[in-house]
């Protein structure tokens, strides 16, 4: 078989497989769930393994004591979130009369300062751009939800996705040896190098991201509360978590924490505590945090990562979000492997090179 028969070969069948993975996206979650939990945990499961604990032994006690950790802190933190959003519910009509009150105002004098043409090319601008981009927000949300939640429910998802990902943790080396297995022969030390580079990008974006957003979360809730902020926890949970996506959650924890301080607080000085908390904590994760779990040379932009997430989740709703990352990464792999491949041809090099 020529070289260009087997490319086309495989280009079809990744065709078919994403073909494959659009169909079925509704009914992929429990599975790409349950994967996504196994490939984080494998390396816990290798590490009893390396002790002489049998395999099955190992992913059954890892597993178990994810779910079990889980468990714990939903049972902590859903009766103080609860708290708060009926807080929130209460107040409510309290801080939409203080934005009335305080708000529009200013934003009035504001406007009379302008010059008329100004103002009116700020509003059409205003409302051009606030309709796009709460329309993509909205496009978006509405295709993760109904591409996931509303096809399985809560229930099925976690009665799947344990079951899923403890199969795939058991198996997870006799799986990559049969894949290993199905490698074009004069290709596969190559596709192995690639894939190895992949992991490493992968494991440490994901991992190393994952445990930014826990410490994030937490400081950002314990720091919030103590500043007397109301719901400050849930502001601090939201924002750690959403620290996934480089930038927003700390944009989003900012602009919802001193927002609500400016309408809680008479006292300037209470506010700045608030901004100087969130301003710390950036500090933190850009020079600490990021460079020590994260590092620099996992290959993955901020902004191809954002990419990849809406792009995700416009197209394959939340099973898209949790495949982005992973295909950012090969992708971003790939790109690196075709440029090094293109520096050292004659496509760069000029045919002088080819004698």
């Amino acid at each position: 078989m020529t070289e260009s028969k087997q490319i086309r070969f495989w280009l079809i069948g990744l065709g078919l497989f994403v073909l494959a993975l659009w169909l079925l996206a509704d009914m992929m979650l429990p599975f790409v769930a349950g994967l996504a939990i196994a490939y984080l945990l494998d390396p816990l499961v290798d590490r009893l393994e390396a002790v002489r604990l049998p395999r099955w032994l190992g992913t059954t006690l890892v597993l178990l004591s994810f779910l079990l950790g889980l468990v714990l802190v939903s049972l902590l933190l859903l009766p103080l979130v609860q708290g708060q959003v009926s807080h929130l519910l209460e107040v409510l009509p309290t801080y939409a009369a203080l934005v009335k009150e305080r708000l529009i105002p200013a934003l009035d004098r504001l406007i009379h300062r302008l010059p008329a043409d100004d103002v009116e090319r700020l509003r059409a601008a205003a409302g051009t751009y606030a309709g796009e981009v709460a329309g993509m927000v909205g496009r978006v949300v509405s295709r993760i939800l109904s591409g996931g939640m509303a096809v399985f429910d809560i229930v099925t998802l976690l009665f799947i996705t344990p079951i899923v990902a403890f199969y795939m943790m058991r198996d997870w080396d006799l799986m990559v040896a049969k894949v290993d297995s199905w490698l074009p022969r004069q290709h596969a030390e190559t596709i192995r190098e690639q894939a190895r580079e992949v992991n490493v990008t992968l494991s440490g974006f994901v991992r190393g991201q994952a445990l930014v957003c826990v410490v994030l979360g937490v400081f950002y809730a314990l720091a919030l509360s103590l500043a007397g902020l109301d719901f400050g926890l849930v502001i601090g949970l939201l924002a750690g978590l959403l620290s996934f996506i480089p930038y927003v959650g700390s944009l989003f924890g900012f602009v919802a924490s001193t927002g609500l301080a400016l309408l809680q607080f008479d006292e300037f000085w209470r506010v700045g505590i608030v901004i100087g908390i969130f301003l710390f904590g950036q500090a933190v994760e850009g020079n600490v945090l990021t460079p020590k779990l994260v590092g620099d040379k996992v290959g993955l932009h901020a902004v191809w990562v954002m990419f990849a997430l809406l792009a995700g989740g416009s197209l394959f709703g939340f099973v898209g979000v949790l495949l982005a990352v992973p295909v950012a990464a090969v992708i971003g792999v790939l790109t690196r492997f075709a440029l090094r491949q293109y520096l050292s041809s004659p496509y760069y090099r000029g045919t002088d090179a080819e004698r």
